[in-house]
Protein backbone atom coordinates (compact mmCIF):
# COMPACT_ATOMS: atom_id res chain seq x y z
CA UNK A 1 0.00 0.00 0.00
CA UNK A 2 1.30 3.44 -0.92
CA UNK A 3 1.25 5.88 2.00
CA UNK A 4 2.41 9.14 0.49
CA UNK A 5 6.16 8.79 0.01
CA UNK A 6 6.89 5.36 1.43
CA UNK A 7 5.31 1.98 0.85
CA UNK A 8 4.17 0.07 3.91
CA UNK A 9 7.07 -1.95 5.34
CA UNK A 10 9.76 0.13 3.57
CA UNK A 11 12.27 2.29 5.38
CA UNK A 12 12.00 6.03 4.98
CA UNK A 13 14.57 7.43 2.57
CA UNK A 14 17.17 9.52 4.32
CA UNK A 15 17.61 7.48 7.47
CA UNK A 16 21.17 8.37 8.38
CA UNK A 17 23.61 5.61 9.25
CA UNK A 18 26.03 6.18 12.14
CA UNK A 19 29.02 6.03 9.77
CA UNK A 20 27.60 8.82 7.59
CA UNK A 21 26.75 10.99 10.57
CA UNK A 22 30.28 10.56 11.95
CA UNK A 23 31.74 11.89 8.68
CA UNK A 24 29.38 14.83 8.43
CA UNK A 25 29.13 15.82 12.10
CA UNK A 26 32.42 17.80 12.23
CA UNK A 27 31.08 20.00 9.42
CA UNK A 28 27.84 20.83 11.19
CA UNK A 29 27.57 24.11 13.10
CA UNK A 30 27.94 23.88 16.86
CA UNK A 31 25.55 26.18 18.64
CA UNK A 32 25.72 26.78 22.34
CA UNK A 33 22.33 27.03 23.95
CA UNK A 34 21.62 30.39 25.48
CA UNK A 35 20.35 30.26 29.03
CA UNK A 36 18.56 33.58 28.89
CA UNK A 37 15.93 33.96 26.15
CA UNK A 38 16.81 30.51 24.91
CA UNK A 39 14.22 30.32 22.14
CA UNK A 40 13.45 27.00 20.54
CA UNK A 41 15.49 23.95 21.40
CA UNK A 42 18.08 23.07 18.73
CA UNK A 43 16.86 20.10 16.69
CA UNK A 44 19.04 16.98 16.68
CA UNK A 45 21.53 16.94 13.78
CA UNK A 46 20.58 13.40 12.75
CA UNK A 47 16.92 14.38 12.39
CA UNK A 48 17.78 17.46 10.34
CA UNK A 49 20.11 15.45 8.12
CA UNK A 50 17.34 12.90 7.59
CA UNK A 51 15.04 15.74 6.57
CA UNK A 52 17.62 17.07 4.10
CA UNK A 53 18.10 13.63 2.55
CA UNK A 54 14.34 13.09 2.41
CA UNK A 55 13.84 16.32 0.46
CA UNK A 56 16.72 15.52 -1.89
CA UNK A 57 15.47 11.95 -2.40
CA UNK A 58 11.82 12.79 -3.03
CA UNK A 59 12.29 16.10 -4.83
CA UNK A 60 9.63 17.87 -2.77
CA UNK A 61 10.00 21.56 -2.00
CA UNK A 62 11.58 22.44 1.34
CA UNK A 63 8.41 24.05 2.68
CA UNK A 64 6.42 20.86 2.01
CA UNK A 65 8.55 18.61 4.25
CA UNK A 66 5.95 16.99 6.53
CA UNK A 67 6.60 17.77 10.20
CA UNK A 68 4.91 14.46 11.05
CA UNK A 69 8.09 12.68 9.94
CA UNK A 70 9.94 14.23 12.86
CA UNK A 71 12.66 15.93 10.77
CA UNK A 72 11.69 19.46 11.75
CA UNK A 73 10.52 22.09 9.33
CA UNK A 74 11.78 22.30 5.80
CA UNK A 75 13.19 25.76 6.49
CA UNK A 76 15.20 24.43 9.45
CA UNK A 77 16.67 21.72 7.23
CA UNK A 78 17.36 24.19 4.42
CA UNK A 79 19.16 26.64 6.73
CA UNK A 80 21.38 23.89 8.16
CA UNK A 81 22.18 22.57 4.68
CA UNK A 82 23.13 26.02 3.40
CA UNK A 83 26.02 26.28 5.83
CA UNK A 84 27.29 22.74 5.36
CA UNK A 85 26.88 21.85 1.70
CA UNK A 86 29.94 23.70 0.35
CA UNK A 87 32.25 22.23 3.02
CA UNK A 88 30.83 18.73 2.55
CA UNK A 89 31.21 18.93 -1.23
CA UNK A 90 34.83 20.10 -0.91
CA UNK A 91 35.62 17.34 1.62
CA UNK A 92 34.19 14.62 -0.61
CA UNK A 93 36.09 15.92 -3.66
CA UNK A 94 39.33 15.95 -1.66
CA UNK A 95 38.76 12.37 -0.46
CA UNK A 96 38.00 11.15 -3.96
CA UNK A 97 41.05 12.94 -5.36
CA UNK A 98 43.32 11.50 -2.66
CA UNK A 99 41.98 8.01 -3.37
CA UNK A 100 42.63 8.48 -7.10
CA UNK A 101 38.95 8.06 -7.94
CA UNK A 102 38.42 11.44 -9.58
CA UNK A 103 38.90 11.75 -13.31
CA UNK A 104 39.55 15.39 -14.19
CA UNK A 105 40.20 14.67 -17.88
CA UNK A 106 36.59 15.38 -18.83
CA UNK A 107 36.38 18.58 -16.79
Amino acid sequence: MWCGWVRKGEQLPGIVADSLLERIEPLLPKVERRTRHAGRKWLDDRKVLCGILFVLHTGIRWEFLPRELGFGSGMTCWRRLAGVWERLHRLLLEELHTAGRLDWSGA
